[in-house]
């Protein structure tokens, strides 16, 4: 019955648990305010920056931190979790921003919002356990590459007409590029970069954010009095308000509903057909699986931070609902952020209230500050990024696992690093989930040993063996052909099962094989049989066959009746 209630599927469980079971009082109120206007600051130039990082306009990146930010709040399994757009996605959403544009990305967020809701229903939130750490460090580390590599343009104001699809183009085409470096972008991008690295050893507590870009944006006035213009987003992007007013960079106006596919798409004309959406597919594949790992591994990290328990399913249910209803206001792909989490709950979060709060500032930064956040320089927004793919790539956490970790996790690890970077975040978890468990099995199927029992009587022609480890397909084969070659000469073989704990299709397949090899020759006889194994021994109708095959409940038991027969 408990393990019922921890599985079950609970959406809105987090507000549920924390404003309506809990007493929420005043002072919690008060808590939540100042925790949700913490990560507020720290969400508005991220958010930003995600949006252009992915290749869609900066302004979408806050409808996404606005809307997802309030949905996934209240109908979440996670009552810490922050949410909105994440460095994770950017490797999965450039891509397809570039190809189908904007309309097409808001498709496949919706699409995987209903992957996730369905994730969330099927109970899949535990299968995260599943999932070893050197693949989770694996794909994140080569997400933080690819990351990094693709904030180099913009840091140093490179003149780039086309950006290459595959990772060893862009770095070509990078280096290429290097003549054309513009000093004034990278002056900002390097004073934004300073003042992020060392703001935290100060120990204030004002996130280091909203002073890097400030610093940034100095030099960058500084810059311009010596004639050099540097590329800001007021330069580099322009909007068309629904009465026709156009205007450079962001719209001060608050998220409209729209239908995603009636977006205008920069790229292609994109019709919604059959076509399309499997065209989306494995994109909304790849962001839900991912959505689903960050959020979960977010939840995980937060339980530890502070002693609750999120439920999975229901966080699951809710980051799909969030992606869902995110596209209809222009909202790009959002899962639960682990930095901007993590600051809410050291800021004093009580409750998802803070999350709503910090949604709520963004939305008042769209009416008030939409203007002034024009002026933010590209370098700066890029250095932003470049601290974000730092702190993604855990290279502390990689180096040590790299030192002290098993070779079979050494290599999981950088093969899913290298597919990350040169292929697709998809590919490297399936192939580095698929090896990790290969490379695990055969671990464990060498675990599993015989060895020969103080009772064996050459005398006698018995032999005694204890079996320790499953028997598995893995496992069984060369443990049977071992004792084949061990029983020769011997009339009995009595096997010891107690430290059996699995027998599956292919161990009984091999029991049963060895079983008739030996027979005329032999008399098998397995005792201290655990549960499970005499449950697939008898689902098969395995039965006792008059000297050749029989089963005791003891070790004991079979040396008695041997005695009692010769």
């Amino acid at each position: 019955m408990k393990t019922h209630k921890v599985n079950r599927v609970r959406p809105f469980s987090a507000f549920i648990d924390a404003c309506v079971k809990e007493p929420y009082s005043f002072a919690r109120l008060l808590k939540d305010i100042i925790a949700g206007i913490t990560v507020g600051i720290i969400a508005i130039p991220l958010a930003m920056a995600l949006a252009i990082g992915s290749g869609v306009p900066p302004q979408y990146g806050l409808y996404t931190a606005a809307i997802a930010g309030i949905v996934i709040a209240v109908s979440g399994g996670s009552r810490y979790s922050v949410s909105g757009p994440t460095a994770a996605f950017v490797v999965i959403l450039y891509p397809v921003s570039q190809q189908f544009g904007l309309s097409g990305l808001l498709i496949a967020t919706l699409m995987s919002g209903v992957i996730l809701v369905v994730m969330g229903l099927a109970r899949f939130g535990k299968l995260i356990e599943y999932i070893p750490v050197s693949v989770t460090l694996g794909f994140t580390s080569g997400i933080a590459i690819t990351i990094a590599t693709m904030q180099v343009k913009d840091f140093f104001g490179l003149e780039l007409a086309h950006v290459p699809e595959t990772y060893i183009d862009k770095v070509i085409a990078l280096g290429s590029a290097l003549p054309t470096i513009h000093l004034g972008d990278t002056l900002i991008g390097l004073t934004t970069l300073f003042v992020l690295i060392y703001w935290p050893k100060l120990n204030l507590r004002l996130p280091g954010h909203l002073p890097a870009l400030i610093a940034g944006t100095a030099v960058m006035g500084i810059v311009n009095m010596f004639g050099h213009d540097v590329a800001t987003i007021g330069s580099q992007f322009s909007y068309i308000l629904p009465n026709g007013t156009t205007g450079q960079g962001i719209p001060p106006i608050l998220p409209q509903f729209v239908l995603p596919w009636n977006l205008p798409s920069s790229n292609t004309s994109l019709e919604l057909n059959w076509s399309t959406v499997s065209a989306l597919l494995p994109a909304a594949f790849s962001m839900a699986i991912l959505g689903a790992i960050e959020s979960l591994l977010c939840a995980v990290v937060l339980d530890g931070m502070t002693g609750k328990k999120h439920h999975s399913n229901g966080e699951l249910v809710g980051q799909g609902v969030g992606n869902i209803v995110a596209p209809f206001f222009g909202g790009i792909t959002a899962t639960a952020a682990i930095a901007r989490s993590a600051a809410n709950v050291r800021a004093g979060a009580t409750s998802p209230v803070s999350a709503i709060v910090h949604s709520l500032l963004v939305l008042l930064t769209l009416l008030v500050l939409a203007p002034f956040l024009s002026y933010l320089p590209l370098a700066a927004m890029s250095a932003l990024l470049l601290i974000v793919a730092w702190n993604m790539s855990e290279a502390r956490k990689v180096i040590d696992l790299i030192r002290h970790a098993p070779k079979d996790d050494i290599i999981v690890l950088i093969l899913c690093l290298s597919l990350t970077v040169l292929f697709d975040m998809v590919i490297a978890i399936t192939i580095g989930i698929v090896l990790a468990s290969l490379l695990f099995m055969r671990r464990i199927a060498n675990m599993t040993k015989i060895t020969e029992s103080s009772y064996t009587d050459d005398d006698k022609q018995l032999l005694v063996v204890r079996v320790n480890g499953p028997l598995f397909f893995a496992a069984a084969e060369r443990i049977f052909n071992e004792l084949r070659e061990r029983s020769k000469g011997y009339k009995t073989i009595i096997m010891q099962w107690d430290a059996v704990p699995v027998l599956d299709a292919g161990g009984l397949h091999a029991f049963q094989h060895f079983v008739t090899d030996v027979k005329g020759d032999t008399h098998v006889i397995v005792c201290d049989i655990p549960f499970q194994p005499l449950k697939t021994l008898a689902r098969a109708r395995v039965t006792p066959i008059e000297g050749t095959l029989n089963f005791y409940p003891s070790l004991q038991k079979a040396l008695d009746d041997l005695e009692l027969i010769q």
